[in-house]
């Protein structure tokens, strides 16, 4: 079975939402193709297709139907955005000059105390000038059959003045449409450059080292295993290790996080960091399309085509709106002078007129869309990945978190927590003891022991280290025998001790037969766990469960602290998936189920839940392609980012919504009783559009850490108050 391919096209000139739709619906028909999604934002479609021969086939037709719908576009790799911008920003100018002159040409008609017909051809010309270019592409898209989009209707309102003789307004109505759409386009041009320059971390170049000569190429050409060096101020191109220097990175366009982060010979490196003073010399570890940088900019990208509900049912809805309003406004100009006594078609045409001006739905098309993708930029700016606009939304209506415990809540890192030792030894003694019978092994109470001790350890004194399965190291250090385990080593040795009731990781040492005492070793929680649960009951989140495969007694200390609702511990990764499974069947709300995750065991969880996230987990492939969303840090506390992002996105383009249908409907309703006229249909069309664009930018300014006080104090008052009722 062949597996399916992407492909994806930028296409340069797309300025019209409503085609952007028509463009996506009439490539998902082609043959072969799975799925197609066509975003108006960033220009991009992107084709998913069947492999084989068919695919060249596919991407002709997708390119005649983008070309049929929207002549003007031009189709271009999406490896030369330079190109877009180039020509965007360049065909802005000779549309401001014919807009001046058909605007001198209006207002000498307008205020001049002419004849008729000079007036009158005053005023055509004005309009040829100004309203030239809708006029060419209605006619065009007719001849194609495309007859319901905004072209069509302002050259339709438009000629129906002039046919009426109401030509200022007929002249009007087009120049401040075009005014409108002209800066509706530099608005769109300018959210679409804050996005971009948010994920502005694609490398233009490498220094490549060979011997003792540098030269520049490009990244996608370096190998695994070639040097490379960093200059100060240089984004780092490619993932590596620090081979020497000494410098400071800035990874905010990765992590999210202000704080620099110093580097030295052994460290490990991320492609899209900045170098900020050093001369870098790094091996490379991961050839440019596995690197941090290209999975980041994948993942950014490939966001949109994954629409949220909202975005998907307004397109919908406008595919049936348009062609409604135009029929009512048809009906509006015929029927009433028929059947109402004294009623004029020229008065009726006129509210029809009104009716078609107010009818176009840009306002809604282009503002959602561009809404959602600012939310997914704006939580890219915070080291949060998300894969489409459907779990941004989903993140609105998640009412239970489940948290694996180890990474996630709690570091994963284990230290030595308390060191109880018998009479004969002292504590530091207790340690050094264990230090050199743990000297050999790799596991992890093994590394927390030895960075307890901090000092190096004398191999000479160490013989006859045998490490025994399931119990621990019996081993002997200077000519005592050692042991150091958990309790079934003592009882296998025969040595006396008591049991203990500790929470964490017991090892108990015994020299020469006598027992000495033992080590606590225990994982730690993450400081922002705490903040992180807190913020969560201010956000109205109902449920907060924790799933571990740790000790009951170890899941429920950690548990209580935090203030989890439940914790179920000693779960194998099948039990998790099964419980989460549980939790999901036996929700009574219609909210979403969250599971977060490290993202590397976590992967059948993660797919499983609701909304899969992965922490800490790019450096996963399992992590990327199970989780929904991912964190580029290991701190819990982004996921009240997250929510915070997704709310303030809900916000704002429930705000479009609501404004955009108010206004039109407000319109709609007094032009068809006479009252409104083309003036304020014109503002109904072009004004809330524009106001719903630059609404819609307001959510690449969401600050973060503006909420945190707030939240803390509010999950404190609920706290509180709970006890209170207790």
């Amino acid at each position: 079975m062949n597996a399916n391919v992407k492909k994806s096209l930028i296409l340069n000139g797309l300025d019209c939402a409503n085609c952007a739709a028509k463009i996506e619906r009439g490539v998902n028909k082609i043959d072969g193709v799975q799925s197609a999604s066509v975003d108006f934002v960033s220009k991009r479609m992107t084709i998913e297709a069947n492999s084989g021969e068919n695919l060249e086939i596919i991407m002709t037709k997708a390119k005649d139907i983008a070309k049929k719908i929207g002549a003007h576009i031009d189709i271009i790799d999406e490896n030369q955005p330079k190109i877009v911008k180039e020509e965007k920003e360049a065909s802005i100018k000779p549309e401001w000059i014919w807009l001046g002159i058909g605007a001198l040409l209006f207002g000498i008609a307008l205020i001049g105390n002419f004849a008729f017909w000079l007036s009158a051809g005053l005023f055509l010309t004005s309009y040829v000038l100004v309203g030239g270019e809708v006029l060419i592409r209605a006619g065009k898209n007719i001849l194609k059959g495309q007859v319901f989009d905004e072209n069509f209707l302002m050259s339709i309102a438009t000629i129906g003045a002039f046919a009426i003789q109401q030509f200022p307004e007929g002249v009007a109505v087009m120049l401040f449409y075009q005014i409108g759409e002209l800066f509706q386009t530099m608005a769109v041009d300018h959210s679409r450059r804050s996005i971009t320059a948010l994920m502005d971390i694609r490398p233009d170049h490498a220094n490549l080292l060979v011997g003792d000569v540098v030269s520049e190429v490009d990244p996608e050409q370096v190998k695994v295993g070639d040097t490379i060096q960093i200059k100060p101020g240089e984004k780092v191109p490619l993932d590596g290790i620090v081979t020497s220097g000494f410098s400071t990175l800035n990874t905010a366009a990765i992590t999210g996080e202000s704080l620099p982060r110093d580097v030295e010979a052994g460290d490990d490196i991320l492609s899209g960091t900045i170098n900020m003073n050093g001369l870098l010399t790094v091996k490379v570890t991961k050839e440019f399309g596995e690197s941090t940088v290209s999975k980041i900019l994948d993942l950014v990208q490939n966001a949109s085509s994954k629409k949220a509900p909202t975005e998907n049912f307004i397109t919908k809805f406008a595919r049936y709106y348009t062609p409604a309003v135009v029929f009512i406004a048809l009906a509006l100009a015929v029927i009433p002078p028929l059947i109402i006594q004294g009623a004029t078609f020229h008065a009726w045409i006129y509210r029809a007129l009104v009716f078609l001006v107010v009818s176009c739905p840009c306002a809604l098309v282009i503002s959602i869309p561009l809404g959602f993708f600012g939310g997914i930029g704006a939580a890219s700016k915070q080291g949060i990945l998300m894969k489409g606009g459907n779990y941004l939304e989903a993140l609105n209506t998640v009412d239970t978190v489940v948290f694996d415990k180890t990474g996630t809540l709690t570091k994963g890192k284990f230290r030595v927590t308390k060191v109880v030792n018998l009479e004969g030894f002292s504590q530091d003694e207790l340690i050094e003891i264990a230090a050199f019978a743990e000297g050999y092994s790799s596991h992890p109470i093994a590394r927390s022991i030895l960075a307890a001790y901090g000092k190096k350890i004398d191999d000479q004194q160490i013989e006859g280290y045998e490490e025994i399965p399931g119990h621990g190291i019996k081993v002997r250090v200077s000519g005592k025998e050692v042991l150091a385990g958990n309790a079934k080593l003592m009882h296998k040795g025969n040595i006396a001790f008591k049991e203990i009731a500790e929470i964490g990781s017991i090892v108990h040492i015994s020299v020469s037969g006598k027992y000495a005492g033992y080590i606590v070793i225990a994982d730690e929680i993450k400081e922002d766990a705490y903040s992180t649960i807190r913020g969560l009951r201010a956000l109205g989140i109902k449920k907060l469960i924790m799933l571990t495969g740790d000790s009951r007694s170890v899941g429920d200390e950690i548990g209580g602290k935090l203030g989890l609702d439940k914790v179920y511990a000693e779960l194998l990764p099948d039990q998790k998936v099964d419980e989460l499974e549980r939790l999901g069947k036996e929700r009574q709300t219609k909210g979403s189920l969250l599971f977060v995750g490290d993202g590397i065991n976590d992967a059948p969880a993660l797919t499983l839940a609701d909304v899969g996230i992965a922490m800490g987990g790019l450096g996963s492939d399992a992590a990327i392609s199970a989780a929904d969303i991912v964190f580029m840090t290991d701190e819990p506390e982004k996921l009240i980012s997250a929510i915070q992002i997704a709310k303030r996105t809900r916000r704002i383009v429930w705000q479009n919504i609501i404004f955009a249908f108010l206004v039109k409907g407000i319109v709609l309703i007094l032009g068809a009783i006479g009252i409104a006229t083309m003036w304020e249909a014109v503002f109904a069309d072009v004004g809330v559009a524009l106001i719903a664009v630059l609404n819609a930018m307001r959510i690449l300014g969401t600050k973060i850490d503006d909420y945190r006080p707030a939240l803390i104090s509010t999950a404190d008052n609920i706290v509180m108050r709970e006890k209170g009722n207790q």
